[in-house]
């Protein structure tokens, strides 16, 4: 992504800043004031999928968003750096660069998996987790999948190919549609933009060539952190049924229901999502006309 062309119709641009903290240099949105809350995209994403959430969060928190290495505007400085164990402690390591300590860490899909990696390593007082993306494929497409990921990531000009012809037509509207969610033309607009930069694509790709979540899926009942688990009914991405089975197996964890909703439903429904974080942080939740609006 080019910042220089992209930022000026950008959500939150203005809240925008570049940190280098080896071995990436961090693209970060800080807004509002208050106790720290850790934002965390899901693979293919970026701070963009947080501008409906900001709003209400802000009134009463300092909200920080970070776009993973290679996705976004971050720009990537390891390829071998993209895995869950590896992001996880560079995140942590930007973190301490930045001197934040969040009161809770709210992951949507895959980023729910790195917060809960996280506060396997450093004390992190709660996480939140939206359509967490805590199983794996089973079968033979858990071989393959990754094996196809790593493969496509290795042959030259594929993530060149593939952000030339995706970011065309109705592509974009076709895959967030089959991930249960309706979005609107502007947010499909911002999706489409992503897709279409190589660099982002290319990061994507090595994230899934390199994830292994069985080891973090094994300790699951060992840990104690304060867990809240959204599951969007109509998510096609991520079954509900996943965070259900999660929230069993944590000790300290509960599972509500999203109606209605598909995996990105902070993007389709805010309000109801930021209500159940107010709910889990034990802060009351007033939401404005402004806000609303």
């Amino acid at each position: 992504m080019n910042w220089a062309t992209e930022h000026r119709t950008w959500p939150y641009s203005g809240n925008s800043e570049f940190v280098l903290c080896k071995p990436h240099r961090w693209h970060v949105q800080d807004v509002g004031s208050g106790p720290l809350l850790l934002l965390i995209h899901g693979a293919g994403g970026s701070t963009h999928c947080w501008q409906h959430l900001i709003p209400f969060l802000q009134e009463n928190y300092r909200v920080v968003a970070i776009d993973l290495p290679g996705q976004g505007f971050t720009n990537l400085g390891a390829q071998q750096r993209c895995g869950l164990d590896d992001m996880a402690e560079d995140i942590l390591t930007l973190c301490t660069h930045q001197n934040w300590q969040p009161v809770a860490i709210i992951g949507h899909s895959a980023g729910a998996a790195l917060a809960l990696r996280m506060a396997e390593l450093r004390s992190i007082p709660q996480v939140i987790g939206i359509n967490a993306a805590l199983d794996t494929f089973h079968g033979l497409a858990g071989v393959l999948f990754p094996a196809l990921a790593k493969t496509i990531a290795a042959t030259p000009l594929a993530a060149t190919v593939f952000s030339a012809t995706a970011s065309q037509g109705n592509t974009v509207a076709r895959i967030i549609s089959g991930t249960g969610s309706s979005l609107t033309p502007q947010d499909l607009g911002l999706y489409r933009r992503l897709v279409a930069s190589r660099n982002h694509v290319q990061a994507t790709l090595l994230m899934m060539a390199q994830w292994k979540l069985e080891p973090l899926l094994a300790r699951l009942p060992d840990m104690i952190v304060k867990t809240l688990l959204m599951a969007a009914t109509n998510d096609k991405a991520v079954p509900p049924a996943t965070s259900h089975h999660a929230a069993q197996r944590l000790q300290n964890a509960r599972c509500v229901v999203l109606p209605d909703l598909g995996h990105l439903a902070q993007e389709e429904d805010a309000i109801t999502v930021a209500s159940h974080i107010y709910a889990e942080l034990g802060t009351a939740f007033t939401p404005t006309k402004e806000m609303i609006s």
